[in-house]
């Protein structure tokens, strides 16, 4: 089992950026398929984007698209989201998520297969 633990949201204007990170401990992050999800109040989790462990192959939601841009460390144990261009209904709490799972790439967005969670970090997006 792998701990991870989400850091970098705050509040921000909209057009801003942010850069949030996942640090993980216990186990190597390159033996794990990544991936973001956020949760804004009165909604389901949603996937944001993932990140393969052994291509490296990316895939994201359609609406962050070309904004955001998923990336890891494997040397840092680290992995991040640039949030570049943000929207109010960009704003919710992001939480990384793991599996060691070999997924096809229609399953990435599918949070029943990642078996490790953060705890969250909260982003806000408002003037």
């Amino acid at each position: 089992q792998v701990q991870l633990h989400e850091s970098g949201g705050g509040l921000v204007q909209p057009g801003g950026s942010l850069r949030l990170s996942c640090t993980a401990s216990g186990r190597a992050l390159r033996d794990y398929t990544m991936a973001w999800f956020r949760q804004s109040p009165g909604k389901d989790r949603e996937f944001v984007a993932a990140i393969k462990r052994n291509s490296h192959m990316t895939s994201y939601r359609d609406s962050v698209k070309y904004r955001f841009t998923i990336s890891r460390d494997n040397a840092e144990n680290t992995l991040y989201l640039r949030m570049n261009s943000l929207k109010s209904e960009d704003t919710a709490v992001y939480y990384c998520a793991a599996t060691t799972g070999s997924l096809i790439t229609s399953s990435l967005p599918r949070a029943q297969f990642y078996d490790d969670w953060g705890q969250g970090t909260q982003v806000t997006v408002s003037s």
